[in-house]
């Protein structure tokens, strides 16, 4: 926690965040002296958000387009809870290029490390959904952030090496054989450098199989002081099992220090290797769309962390947030300030339905 402090007050304000170095090998980066307090690896996509369930969307069916992707979710809600935030991803060089990256910027994310690849950017077709039970359309083979790869990884190692925590997942390591060896060479760094690592393995049939989704988690789990599961979603494709607690100890074993499972809207199970239990979530009573809770959880969580806060209070926070959050469309559609975060969080714990059972 020294280090972090340390870091914290050396780094520095960037500004003009939207410059993105161009070329899709850069090795120089104008902003490779900035310290950061939360790195985000992963890939950031075109949402397509169709008005009806996909399976009724019929010719002439409306759709929203947003920016989205668990990267982007995760690192809006890091840097709404007062993280300093940068995204390390691939962008295309398609159309789409500058309202993604301005989207980003405006959600209080750096995008200056961005990189670009001659590909088009990576999409996704959904349908809102409240229970966080749902399909996803994807549009990413041959994507641009699917060419991330540890030559990035290389061009990033000082920024790696000097942040606070890195922000990955399953999904980012399931998108090509080069971006799973992004995610462990990232991993690896922040790791070997005292850093702290949060993993979402974020399972997702239409992207890639149990077995590889297990391996990459045997790998990286051992250098994570966070993993957060969903159950049974993830349980059972990745650790053989539907039972919150079953899946937490599973992940220890794999080497996680701390684990959070998700079981749903109401509750979930933090195990940090002196206790498991159930801590409530905050109920959202008018909820639009679970699009990027999780991400959201794992952005808050991992900033307040990284800010300093005990894991109680941070995974506090994260749950807060991510209910909040549930009130908007689409994965950045409502992403909470950190004073509307701490006040939900606060009042859930004076209710007494924030403590763990």
């Amino acid at each position: 926690m020294l280090r972090l402090l340390q870091r914290r007050r050396g780094a520095l304000t960037v500004r003009g965040a939207l410059t993105v170095a161009g070329g899709t090998d850069p090795h120089d980066d104008p902003h490779d002296d900035v310290h950061y307090d939360v790195l985000v690896l992963g890939e950031v996509l075109v949402e397509i958000h169709a008005g009806t369930a996909l399976r009724e969307a019929a010719d002439g069916t409306p759709a929203r387009i947003s920016y989205s992707g668990d990267a982007l979710n995760a690192a809006a809600a890091a840097a709404a809870a007062g993280a300093r935030t940068a995204l390390l991803a691939v962008v295309g060089d398609d159309e789409l290029s500058v309202p993604l990256l301005d989207r980003a910027a405006a959600l209080g994310v750096d995008v200056s490390h961005v990189r670009r690849a001659p590909r088009p950017n990576g999409a996704y077709l959904l349908a809102a959904d409240t229970d966080g039970d749902r399909e996803f359309v994807y549009w990413r083979t041959h994507s641009a952030g699917s060419t991330l790869g540890p030559r990035h990884v290389a061009s990033w190692r000082d920024l790696l090496s000097g942040c606070g925590a890195l922000v990955t997942s399953g999904i980012t390591g399931a998108l090509s054989p080069s971006s799973r060896d992004a995610v462990l060479a990232a991993a690896r760094l922040v790791h070997g450098a005292g850093g702290h690592v949060t993993y979402d393995p974020n399972f997702r049939s239409r992207l890639t199989g149990p077995a590889e989704a297990r391996e990459l988690l045997a790998e990286i789990a051992p250098l994570t002081g966070l993993l957060k599961a969903s159950s049974p979603a993830d349980a059972r494709a990745l650790v053989d099992t539907a039972d919150p607690g079953t899946t937490a100890a599973r992940c220890r074993a794999l080497g996680a220090r701390t684990v959070v499972v998700t079981t749903g809207a109401d509750r979930l199970l933090l195990d940090d290797g002196t206790r498991a239990a159930y801590l409530p979530v905050p109920v959202n009573p008018e909820p639009v769309d679970a699009t990027g809770a999780g991400d959201c959880f794992t952005g808050t969580t991992t900033a307040r962390l990284v800010l300093g806060d005990t894991l109680e209070d941070a995974v506090a926070y994260g749950t807060a947030a991510a209910s909040l959050s549930v009130s908007g469309r689409g994965g950045t559609g409502r992403v909470p300030a950190f004073s509307e975060t701490a006040a939900l969080a606060a009042v859930h714990r004076r209710s007494g339905r924030g403590t763990p059972g």
